[in-house]
């Protein structure tokens, strides 16, 4: 029993719902003779709370053998561009702060996450990405913002 409790934890770990990336492009920046090029790749991702406003996100994508299988670690850098490409509307109220992506970047244990925070005052979406482990994070971040029309508030919980 303990072993069907410890693999159900981890393919729930690996499988967490996250919304799907949509490529975007890419560019090598190292050539590997055995196995994928290490690149930086550039993700789309639809907030899923608000109508018309995409995220832009770029990360190094280890390449080699071990990127190739999945076993690679991917480095904790990551650029975000948020950007308004439609009329906003709002499907539900928003949370003042919540975890919106994820996306694993290791083969269990370090995820890449965008966080959507509500500034109120200013009526405008901030957009923050970093990446953590189950153990330790990075304290490398990139941050975002979208103006929202003050004609249409944001809608709080």
């Amino acid at each position: 029993m303990p072993a069907r409790l410890t693999a159900l934890v981890l393919l729930t770990l690996c499988s967490a719902t996250s919304l799907a990336a949509e490529p975007i492009g890419e560019v090598d920046t190292v050539f590997k003779f055995i196995g994928l090029d290490h690149k930086i790749v550039v993700e789309a991702y639809d907030d899923p709370d608000v109508q018309g406003v995409t995220c832009y996100v770029s990360r190094a994508k280890t390449g080699g053998i071990k990127g190739g299988l999945g076993l690679a670690e991917d480095k904790a850098e990551a650029s975000i561009a948020c950007r308004q490409v439609g009329p906003i509307r709002f499907a539900k109220p928003l949370r003042k702060q919540d975890e919106i992506f994820t996306e694993r970047t290791s083969l269990v244990f370090k995820r890449l996450r965008v966080v959507r925070m509500v500034d109120a005052r200013r009526n405008a979406l901030v957009y923050l990405t970093y990446s953590d482990r189950v153990i330790e994070g990075s304290p490398q971040n990139a941050v975002t913002a979208v103006s929202v029309d003050r004609a249409t508030p944001v809608p709080l919980r």
